[in-house]
Order: C-alpha cells, then sequence, then structure tokens
C-alpha cells in the first residue's frame, strides 16, 4: 500500500477543530445556537476542502448543511449531527478538555467528533464517485425536520457511513433497535369515595390493566421490548425487525378497556424504522473490518438498542454502517468523552472506505 495513505491525520488541527465546535453550544431546541455551530462547521469545511455548504433553512428548527464533494450518481453519503443533548451553559461545568489521549466537553463524543472526522478524511481522501455529507440539527429530538432530508439524500447512495460514535470499546454498528413512542390516556368518572365510590370508575385501575396489557406484548428473544416510562403511561417500544414493530404498534393502537365506563385516548407511533443486519450491511462491515486491519487495528461489530438517522436510511434498504466515529463512552452523561488514538484512526478507516467505495 502506498504509504501516503497510511499517513496519521494532523491532530493538532483536529483538536482545534472540535474545540471550535464544541465551544459553540447546540442544543437541539435552540434554533440561534443550533445554526451558530453549522456556521462554524461550513467554516471547517470551507477551510479544509475549499467547498461551500449548502444550507437548508429551517423556520422551525435549526437549519441542516450539505457538503457535496464531485460531481455524478450513485454518492457515498456520510451522515453526521450537530445538535446535542446539552442545554446551554453546560460548558461552564464541563469544559472542553484533552488529557492525554482523553478528550471531554459537551457533544465532543455525540458527535462533533464525527464532523470533524469527517472533514480530515475527505482532506486527503481521492474518492472514485461523489460524496455528500449531511450535518443535521435534530437529531437528539426524533429528526422531524431532516429526515426526509435524509431520505431523499441517501435514496441513489452506494452506502450511508453514519459518523455517530462507536460502541464503548470500539465496534461499529451493525444493527439498531427502532422506536415507537405513544402517549396512553385514561378517563375514568368520578364519584364520592365515602358514600357511593361503586358509581365510579377508577382511571388508576384501569390504567394498571393496561399497563399489564403492554407488558405481556414484549418479546425478549426477539428483540423487542415495552417501557411505561410516566404513570400517564408513556410508552417507550423498541424493536430489533419490521415485523415485531407492526405486530406491536398495531396492538398498541387497538387497546380497548377493561372497565366498563372507561375510555382510552392513544396517541403516536414510530419515530424510527429498526436498522436490521442485512446482507448489504454485513458486506460494508467486511469491508470496513479488512481496511481497519490496513491501518493497525482490529474492529469489531455488534447491535445496539439506541437509535441513529441511521435507521431511515437502512430501512431504505441502503448499506449503512453506523458507529464510524471515534471510541469512548457516557454519551449523554457528564462523564462523556472520546479516546484520541482511538479518533485518529477512524479518520483513516474513513478515508480508505470512501476511497474503496
Amino acid at each position: 500500500m502506498d504509504g501516503t495513505l497510511m499517513q496519521r491525520p494532523d491532530q493538532p488541527a483536529m483538536l482545534a477543530a472540535l474545540e471550535r465546535l464544541v465551544a459553540t453550544e447546540s442544543p437541539s431546541s435552540d434554533k440561534t445556537r443550533c445554526d451558530a455551530c453549522a456556521d462554524e462547521i461550513a467554516k471547517l469545511f470551507q477551510q479544509r476542502l475549499g467547498v461551500a455548504a449548502i444550507r437548508h433553512r429551517r423556520p422551525d428548527a435549526g437549519d441542516h448543511l450539505e457538503i457535496r464533494i464531485g460531481e455524478g450518481s450513485g454518492p457515498v453519503v456520510l451522515l453526521c449531527h450537530h445538535d446535542t443533548v446539552w442545554p446551554e451553559g453546560t460548558l461552564g461545568r464541563l469544559p472542553f478538555h484533552v488529557q492525554g489521549d482523553r478528550v471531554t466537553g459537551p457533544g465532543s463524543y455525540d458527535m462533533k467528533a464525527g464532523i470533524v472526522e469527517a472533514a480530515f478524511a475527505l482532506e486527503h481522501a481521492r474518492p472514485r464517485r461523489p460524496v455528500v455529507v449531511l450535518s443535521t440539527s435534530d437529531e437528539e429530538i426524533g429528526s422531524a425536520s431532516s429526515r426526509a432530508l435524509i431520505e431523499e439524500t441517501a435514496r441513489q447512495a452506494v452506502a450511508v457511513l453514519v459518523l455517530e460514535p462507536a460502541v464503548t470499546g470500539g465496534a461499529i454498528k451493525t444493527a439498531r433497535k427502532g422506536i415507537a413512542d405513544f402517549v396512553l390516556e385514561v378517563d375514568g368518572r368520578a364519584a364520592h369515595a365515602g358514600v357511593e365510590p361503586e358509581k365510579g370508575v377508577s382511571a388508576i385501575e384501569e390504567l394498571a390493566h393496561q399497563v399489564l396489557a403492554l407488558k405481556g406484548l414484549a418479546r425478549p428473544a426477539l428483540g423487542t421490548n415495552v417501557v411505561a416510562a410516566h404513570a400517564r403511561a408513556e410508552i417507550d417500544v423498541r424493536f430489533a425487525r419490521a415485523s415485531e414493530a407492526e405486530r406491536v404498534v398495531a396492538a398498541i393502537q387497538g387497546l380497548q378497556p377493561n372497565l366498563e365506563g372507561a375510555r382510552l385516548r392513544i396517541s403516536g407511533g414510530i419515530d424510527r424504522p429498526p436498522m436490521e443486519r442485512s446482507p448489504g450491511v454485513i458486506r460494508l462491515a467486511q469491508l470496513a473490518q479488512r481496511l481497519a486491519t490496513d491501518v493497525g487495528f482490529t474492529l469489531s461489530e455488534m447491535s445496539t438498542g439506541g437509535a441513529s438517522d441511521g435507521n431511515f436510511t437502512a430501512a431504505m434498504g441502503v448499506p449503512t454502517l453506523d458507529g464510524l466515529g471515534p471510541d469512548g463512552g457516557g454519551a449523554h452523561a457528564d462523564s462523556e468523552h472520546l479516546l484520541v488514538e482511538s479518533w485518529l484512526q477512524r479518520t483513516q478507516l474513513l478515508r480508505l472506505l470512501i476511497e474503496a467505495l
């Protein structure tokens, strides 16, 4: 292999770029701050690649960014997001910090490091087909304003590479559970508890019946679980297969009262389809694993219960590989961190993947 292919990325420049993105806090629900972060990302790609970003402006959410390298059909899509779960001001108590191999800071691991990785991998890459980098602003809150753009961008792609962080330990993600969210509300009938309780219909009793019915929908062997998150019955369903999604959603939407006089109100539905381990995903993972040995590390793969925008593209039948960002841990927690050496290796791997595709 040509030695220039194995050239290590510019670590100081990558860390400086990451610090700028982390310092530009970007809570999902704060359009102004998300847009300021999008500005920084546009500058990064302009400086490293000399390519101007296409801005997809949203009046109701942060803008989305699209960076196109090369012309033609059948692109490789690099999927990122620049919104974070962290509220404005988090930097005051969790500042960006580098200590040895460990980098901390809100949104560093999930997933601003992946955006920087994409820019530096492309800087010296020689892709054989067009590359589209898409960075969205609402992944952490369900991708309502970006889903159509993601699916349209991926429709003609040969592959989607998701720059979400790796599973702790370094594994890429070849399967993710889908998510459906519901709210179940119960109307009973009030009555005087001391004088004529028999004339009432207890909403709490009816809710207890329904929670037990929901528990009965679980099929752990198939990767399906149902979680009633609050007393109002906010129902978080995770499913590993599309067929299971159809079964559980139909059952929840068809719930009937147990107590005469009780009424149910059910709202919600599928938020993200599952990312299933299809033959296309397997081939893409095997390619990444072979190329990782060229870089000098071993790449494992696994499934995860969390979802990402890669769920959308995988459900369309587009080969999708997730978790190509750095190793680390603590996503959405104060312990959020990434490991620098893994980040550098993943940047080299991403470059080789882009060129191989």
